[in-house]
């Protein structure tokens, strides 16, 4: 090399070539003047000190979160964790420790990595700030849940037990598959159902009715454990929908009981109760975190309708006007998260609670309410569509326009008047299109049995019934036969002397 550069013309010293460790090979100035080996020993020991102080962050900030969280039990006097408590909160602990530092080891730069801790600082700070009465309210009911689930499978004896392993089992294996799609997750909690059932039926020989019950305690305890991770997850578009449907729902303030044809009298005090009940229990929906739970408050809510109905019509409600009722529920009062519900439930409840009993049937109207408000036109309110873009655009309401069509000097008779003629007006016009409903379908009936009937004769004529006589019966052998004079005589007796 110095034979070249002193060709060219070039000095070069070379000390400035070698290695900056001394080792006697050429440096590179793409590795800050080390050699292929001193740079990868350079580079190994900043990658453990990075490690190591990555390490020793995470364990400070996990020590900060315990003592964090150990304080805010103490304040409410709570007891110490049992032993078996304690390892369980250990384990998860360390996985999460494990989690955190190997997302600190990326690929990405140093500087990814301090942004990272500090996101996990400014989370801790928030948590500590707003967080510990959600966690601890969230940490109680997990535990309170868990007391009684144990409790319970101690009546159980042996397949109590078995319950309790397969729920452990199923956890843990439910925490190593975060990863998976919400529907994967679903189909797991569903073969895990089944599985359980099917052992308390075939191995333990367990009453029906005690299977269900050992059921609904199972549902409960692992969804209340799962709640956080499989309801509304960021993997979907629940939240997307939740937001639409309110926003929809909104748009819709305006619509009135007359326009749905809801049988219900709000101006009955016990009605209006029933109403307010109603409401209450499909906002509280929500609040509960097992899909049992959520489908009880639908329950309730659909009970206090026909209540409601039943008080008005001083008779019994029907299905058809249970929905329509329930629609103007729905609307009036825009509960949270309504659709992030409704897959809640559909993925992780029970399937034979769905399948069978009122609360699937209940949960279903529901679900046919929430679509017919999705798609809620002008034709369904029977509205022209010029009206349907005012009220939706909020340019008029329906109550503005009574209230301007009546002087301020007219009586409140007059006004009920005229309400009531306006009902009588829809209720008319409802009558006609069921009666001209009538006769088309009367029509539908009587051509189809014509048509029924040209093709029974249409066949009979193709392939006519032929009907033939009865045979003769065979004669007895032993029978008198004088017609058939081929059989030999009959033997006569012989007597021989002797």
């Amino acid at each position: 090399m110095n034979l070249k550069s002193e060709r060219r013309g070039i000095h070069v010293d070379q000390s400035e070539l070698l290695c900056k460790k001394g080792c006697g090979y050429y440096g590179n100035p793409a590795w800050q003047g080390f050699c292929s080996k001193c740079w990868r020993e350079e580079y190994h020991k900043a990658r453990q000190k990075q490690i190591q102080e990555d390490w020793e962050l995470a364990e400070r900030l996990q020590r900060e979160e315990e003592e964090a969280y150990a304080s805010s039990q103490s304040s409410q006097g709570a007891q110490s964790l049992t032993f078996s408590k304690f390892e369980e909160k250990k384990t998860n602990e360390k996985t999460r420790k494990v989690t955190t530092v190997k997302k600190f080891f990326t690929a990405s730069s140093r500087a990814g990595a301090k942004k990272a801790l500090a996101g996990k600082l400014k989370e801790l700070q928030e948590a500590k700030a707003a967080g510990p009465a959600v966690h601890r309210q969230a940490s109680i009911e997990t535990d309170r849940v868990s007391r009684e689930f144990i409790e319970f499978i101690r009546t159980y004896q042996k397949p109590g037990q078995d319950i309790y392993k397969q729920c452990k089992l199923f956890l843990d294996t439910m925490s190593h598959k975060r990863d998976l799609s919400i529907e994967e997750q679903s189909e797991c909690a569903q073969d895990f159902y089944q599985n359980v059932a099917d052992r308390l039926q075939t191995r333990w020989k367990v009453p029906p009715e005690k299977v269900e019950k050992a059921m609904d305690e199972v549902e409960k305890y692992i969804m209340t454990r799962q709640y956080k991770y499989v309801f509304c997850p960021e993997t979907t578009d629940d939240e997307k929908k939740d937001l639409a449907v309110q926003k929809r729902i909104r748009a819709l303030h305006w619509v009135t009981p007359q326009m749905l044809c809801v049988p219900v009298s709000e101006e009955i005090p016990e009605v209006s109760d029933m109403v307010v009940k109603a409401i209450t229990d499909i906002i509280e929906m929500d609040s509960k975190r097992v899909p049992r739970d959520k489908l009880a408050c639908i329950t309730k809510c659909s009970k206090h309708i026909f209540n409601a109905i039943k008080i008005t019509k001083n008779e019994p409600a029907s299905a058809d006007d249970f929905l329509p009722t329930l629609i103007y529920i729905v609307l009036k009062g825009n509960p949270p998260r309504l659709q992030s519900n409704i897959q809640y439930i559909t993925r992780f409840c029970n399937p034979s609670r769905l399948m069978t009993g009122e609360d699937g049937y209940y949960f279903t109207n529901l679900c046919c309410a929430v679509a017919f408000i999705e798609k809620l036109d002008a034709q369904s309110l029977n509205l022209s569509q010029e009206d349907f873009d005012r009220f939706m655009s909020g340019q008029t309401s329906p109550k503005k326009q009574e209230s301007d069509s009546f002087s301020p000097d007219v009586c409140l008779g007059v006004k009920q008047m005229c309400k009531s003629l306006d009902l009588l007006s829809q209720l008319n016009e409802r009558q006609e299109r069921i009666v001209s409903e009538a006769k088309k379908l009367e029509k539908d009936l009587i051509d189809w049995t014509d048509g029924i009937t040209k093709e029974v004769e249409e066949i009979v004529e193709k392939y006519p019934l032929e009907i033939k006589g009865k045979s003769q019966a065979l004669a007895a052998i032993d029978s008198e036969n004088v017609e058939n004079d081929k059989l030999p005589p009959p033997l006569q007796p012989q007597v021989y002397a002797g």
